[in-house]
């Protein structure tokens, strides 16, 4: 007969390395559900809307940049230390307040001419959350320009500032860094 006295840890093993497999994907699902994913609101669009209609609204911004521009009209901005390990600019960004803003926008043809048949609209957002966004359809023309009014902030952090214009067939857009101090 032969003698078996030897003990096997094989068994052993691959119930821990299952124990250990099971514990890894539970932590993974959790860690992934406890930071959940914020859509992205680029040209004022659902994600899935502006993937599949970006050529059309590449087109669109090309012609109304050939013919048109967006100015935003009295805003403080903050000016920006240029990060030194970056060769890239800093823009100034638009200086915000808690509370109550207001935004003035010119939509302007390319010899200087102020238009009053644009349809406007006016997003601010935060650029990694839409938890705070404050959607206005329908920006009115007041006294020569496109005026949002009672932009209510509650929290300090980074905003971006976005309007689309609608002029015929073709589509401009602007987006401004913003801040709020705390």
């Amino acid at each position: 007969m032969a003698n078996n006295n030897k003990k096997t840890y094989w068994p052993h093993m691959i119930l821990g390395f299952l124990a250990i497999g099971i514990t890894l994907g539970y932590w993974t699902i959790k860690s992934a559900n406890a930071l959940p994913v914020q859509e992205s609101n680029q040209y004022m669009l659902k994600y899935q809307q502006a993937d599949m209609t970006i050529n059309d609204i590449l087109l669109k911004k090309k012609a109304f940049d050939l013919k048109y521009e967006i100015v935003i009209k009295n805003v403080d901005t903050m000016v920006m230390t240029d990060n030194v390990n970056s060769k890239l600019p800093q823009p100034n960004v638009i200086k915000l307040v808690l509370g109550n803003n207001n935004f003035a926008y010119e939509v302007l043809s390319k010899d200087g001419k102020v238009l009053s048949n644009a349809t406007v609209s006016f997003l601010l957002t935060q650029p990694h959350s839409r938890t705070q966004d404050q959607w206005f359809v329908t920006v009115p023309f007041k006294e020569g320009r496109y005026t949002v009014e009672k932009v209510n902030l509650k929290k300090a952090g980074r905003y971006t500032l976005q309007l689309r214009a609608k002029v015929g067939e073709t589509t401009g857009y602007s987006e401004l860094a913003a801040y709020v101090k705390p």
